[in-house]
């Protein structure tokens, strides 16, 4: 058997024994001798509820005085002391034997003792403490109050109850309580705490403890107070720095979080310091310092699987590519069915344009959790990529089938995943030119509501508008207009479908009066100075984008506001200046696909350094290698670098992926020109002219049709010449 506990008996207790040894002995079997008890423990006898009064020995007032109570006091405490013994007695057999009724005589025990002495603190809490260790949180709340209401400032009551609002909060229990029914379990934990830290202000943990309260009560501003109480008493406290830093992290303010943090030495940091340190230069986007913040974090704690990852997935945000490789083959080495490191090395293999390696992988990653999203959309997304569309199709339609469930419940996260999946499905029905299936897999989408239905809107446009039926695109607006009448995304969506359909002063109209002086305004001009690009006010365009620039101030806000500036500076014909804003750009984001594949397309298209025009590009169709304007990008500076095998290959791609861009087919009639395919060649332009004359009047730049008309008609004068010269040729 345990030790029996004494941590609890009362201090008086060596008086009330030597009082004890004064008392006279009773005579046996006395008629006023209380009769004895049966004990639920052998060997144990319990003594009476209260003894029977001795006759009071002859003790000089003098001597009575200086012993400072009555005979009849030290015998009260004496009985309070012996039920005390028991209660700790049959709460050690309770947890030795596992016997509930144990606690109960316990209990009973504890009772008897407060019989005896009822004004002792110690007992109180020792009855609060026994309740609350045995689950009957109520009994000890109402126990440690009574206590309160004698004695205000026991510091051990307010404890007790602080603990029991705190299990109430971990329990998910946020119900008035029966005691004190002013307030929640959130609102009683603190008041506790707060008078615990009034008894004892230095104590660190509580006013740890009281800070995470405030915290989960959303008051940063006293969290943060009790925080840094906390950290003057005791600057090295790792959950100090720690918790503050989390406080600041979680309040948006990750400069902060990040400062906290590095205020400590760098060799007093601990490895979760130099974890926390990571994930908020990960956030921050400082890819770098992440990097090395984890890397630190490796170096103390060799192996940890957690510190590996996130150190992998750092280096892969910042693009150390082999590094990151190299850290995630570690993670599948040590832990062989760990499927996401497998996902990991996949995404790696596809940016090194390893796809087929990719493949292989993202397989292996399957047969180990044949039910993972990630693993099944990138499969499907590397199927994509090597224009395997019949294959990526049957994989998504696979993972649709997966996340549905048939009552069409779905929670925030199921719907979510579900949405990625009907989006990629519609997409790759959408490249494969099957509109009837795309339209139907975006119904899915609209079907499901909120965001998920503002994307199938947005996909069903562009599959009619890619398809050049813009009647029906702006019928499909004008519905999710109807069914949102107060999302402005859907009314600036079909506000672009007016303009397509030749409506501009219609377009503008609606999308002007969405402006309501709000920062909201931003996204309003964006659109609007777009609109104003493709119809060629160039003033209009500029001015617009200027009062966006008054309200843009984060970072890839402005990153965007400079790409736009560029591509109306572009549209001008006024080079040197969209070069330099796309720069700009870039500095602010390099990897911002869509600004490295425009400025690589100027240049290359101009014939100017075509090196950098190339690494621009690859970059863009690294990010985005599904894109068909990238890749026709790609392919266009391969052509004017003269490697015509790899523009061939690429422009191809291109044409497979968006069949109704004019600009696409011109150029691959370009590349079969210049290798002497010229009936090929008559035959892209032909194509071209089709979907120039089929595009909407602000797409279709009259210079450029004109070009590719005096093209085809070269063509087939060559054609005749050759023809007439030889007879009808070979096919080519």
């Amino acid at each position: 058997m345990m030790k029996p506990k004494t941590c609890l008996l009362p201090v008086w207790l060596p008086l009330a024994v030597a009082s004890l040894v004064l008392l006279p002995t009773l005579p046996g079997g006395a008629q006023n001798a209380p009769a004895q008890q049966d004990s639920p423990i052998p060997g144990v006898v319990a003594p009476a509820a209260k003894p029977a009064e001795p006759a009071p020995a002859k003790v000089s007032p003098g001597a009575q005085a200086k012993s400072g109570e009555s005979a009849a006091t030290a015998a009260d405490r004496a009985q309070a002391y012996y039920h005390l013994t028991l209660a700790n007695i049959y709460e050690e057999e309770a947890v030795t034997s596992g016997r509930p009724e144990y606690t109960s005589f316990a209990v009973e025990e504890y009772k008897k003792a407060l019989n005896a002495d009822p004004g002792s603190a110690q007992l109180h809490n020792g009855l609060a403490e026994l309740y609350f260790r045995t689950g009957r949180a109520h009994d000890a709340e109402v126990t440690a109050r009574a206590l309160l209401k004698s004695i205000p400032d026991d510091v051990d009551a307010h404890k007790l109850l602080g603990r029991i609002y705190l299990r109430q909060l971990s329990d998910g229990q946020n119900a008035v309580s029966s005691a004190s029914p002013s307030g929640n379990a959130l609102d009683q934990a603190i008041a506790e705490f707060e008078k615990i830290l009034a008894l004892q202000p230095k104590s660190v943990e509580d006013h740890m403890v009281l800070g995470q309260l405030y915290t989960v009560k959303h008051d940063a501003k006293k969290a943060e107070e009790e925080f840094k109480t906390a950290q003057a008493i005791e600057p090295d406290s790792e959950e100090v720095v720690l918790n503050l830093a989390r406080l600041y992290a979680e309040s948006g303010d990750l400069a902060h979080s990040v400062k906290v943090i590095e205020a400590v030495p760098a060799a007093d940091r601990t490895t979760k310091m130099e974890f926390a340190l990571g994930a908020s230069y990960d956030q921050l986007k400082q890819t770098k310092d992440a990097v090395a913040a984890y890397q630190r974090a490796a170096d103390m704690e060799p192996g940890d699987s957690r510190t590996v990852g996130a150190l992998a997935q750092a280096l892969l945000n910042d693009n150390q590519l082999d590094a990151a490789l190299k850290r995630f083959q570690e993670l599948a080495e040590a832990d062989p069915d760990d499927a996401g490191a497998l996902v990991h090395i996949s995404e790696i293999q596809r940016r090194q344009q390893k796809y087929e390696d990719a493949l292989t992988t993202i397989r292996k990653a399957r047969k180990k959790d044949p039910n993972s999203l990630e693993a099944g959309y990138n499969e499907g997304l590397l199927l994509d990529v090597l224009s395997r569309y019949e294959e990526a199709a049957q994989v998504y339609e696979k993972m649709v089938e997966l996340t549905s469930h048939a009552n069409g419940a779905y929670t925030t996260e199921e719907k979510n995943n579900r949405g990625i999946f009907l989006e990629r499905l519609g997409a790759v029905y959408h490249e494969q030119n099957k509109p009837e299936q795309a339209i139907s897999t975006y119904q899915k989408l609209i079907d499901m509501g909120g965001e998920s239905a503002v994307r199938g809107y947005q996909g069903q446009v562009d599959t009619y508008r890619d398809a050049k039926q813009y009647d029906k695109a702006v019928e499909v607006s004008r519905r999710a207009v109807d069914a949102n009448p107060k999302d402005r995304e859907l009314k600036l969506i079909l506000a672009s479908e007016l303009l397509d359909q030749g409506k501009t002063e219609e377009g503008l109209t609606l999308v002007k009066g969405l402006l309501d002086n709000s920062p909201a305004d931003r996204q309003i001009l964006l659109a609007m100075g777009q609109m104003y690009v493709r119809v060629h006010r160039w003033k209009d365009a500029d001015d617009t984008f200027n009062r966006a620039a008054a309200l843009t101030t984060k970072k890839e806000d402005r990153t965007y506001l400079l790409f736009l500036r560029g591509e109306l500076a572009e549209r001008q014909k006024h080079f040197e200046p969209a070069e330099q804003l796309f720069r700009q750009a870039l500095e602010l984001d390099p990897t911002s696909s869509m600004t490295l594949n425009y400025l690589g397309y100027m240049l290359a298209d101009k014939g100017t350094r075509l090196t950098e025009a190339l690494k621009l590009i690859r970059k863009a169709v690294e990010l985005e290698p599904m894109n068909g304007a990238y890749l026709d990008s790609l392919g266009w500076a391969y052509f004017k670098l003269g490697e015509y095998e790899l523009a061939e290959e690429n422009l191809r791609r291109a044409v497979e992926r968006d069949q109704t861009d004019p600009t696409v087919h011109d150029h691959l009639g370009d590349l079969y020109e210049k290798t002497g395919r010229i009936r090929l060649a008559a035959a892209q332009w032909e194509l071209s002219l089709s979907e120039y004359a089929k595009s909407a009047a602000a797409d279709a730049e009259p210079g450029d049709v004109a070009k590719v008309q005096h093209k085809l008609e070269t063509a087939r004068v060559k054609l005749a010449k050759q023809e007439s010269a030889t007879g009808p040729s070979k096919s080519e």
